[in-house]
């Protein structure tokens, strides 16, 4: 498994470039490709997603927005309030025991790294879907004390939206 992640990576990395371009708004996407596969695994399999991986991410996005700063001479407002906004949601579940930390702090990093409003709010939307879909599925197999880790659908969802940007972007 872990022979195709830096394989999923790459594959991760190319499709923010497609979405991004290649400029200086791609920092961040790049980062969170990088940690993605391995954020994903270690979530399934211990329902976690441990700060050597994630906060590196975050250290990325806040990068990308003090980069993005830079060159614009402008505050990026969408990456800020994005992250602001989906690890604040995510705050608030986690302090009514529906999610972990770990969560809250890649919401932030996927935040950051969203440098368009689509990508800011298909992020999570798609990250809700998915893992609501497969919630659900759980849910009827593994009855009502089951567990799923919500770091695979984050990661699924902020891709999911990479795509669709890449998608517009390309027609």
């Amino acid at each position: 498994m872990r022979v195709i992640e830096p394989l999923l990576s790459v594959a991760m990395a190319a499709v923010a470039a497609l979405a991004v371009g290649a400029n200086h708004t791609l920092v961040a996407p790049l980062a969170v490709a990088a940690v993605a596969p391995a954020l994903a695994r270690v979530d399934r399999a211990e329902h976690r997603l441990p700060n050597r991986l994630v906060l590196p991410a975050l250290l990325a996005g806040l990068l990308g927005v003090a980069l993005s700063w830079a060159v614009s001479g402008r505050l990026p407002l969408v990456p800020l309030v994005a992250a602001a906004a989906y690890a604040g949601v995510l705050l608030l579940l986690a302090l009514f025991g529906g999610m972990g930390m770990g969560d809250v702090k890649l919401a932030a990093a996927l935040g950051l790294a969203s440098p368009s409003p689509l990508i800011a709010l298909a992020s999570p939307l798609l990250a809700f879907l998915f893992g609501g879909v497969v919630a659900v599925v759980v849910l009827i197999r593994r009855g009502p004390r089951a567990r799923i880790p919500f770091g695979p659908f984050l990661i699924a969802g902020y891709f999911g939206a990479l795509v669709v940007a890449a998608g517009l972007r390309l027609m």
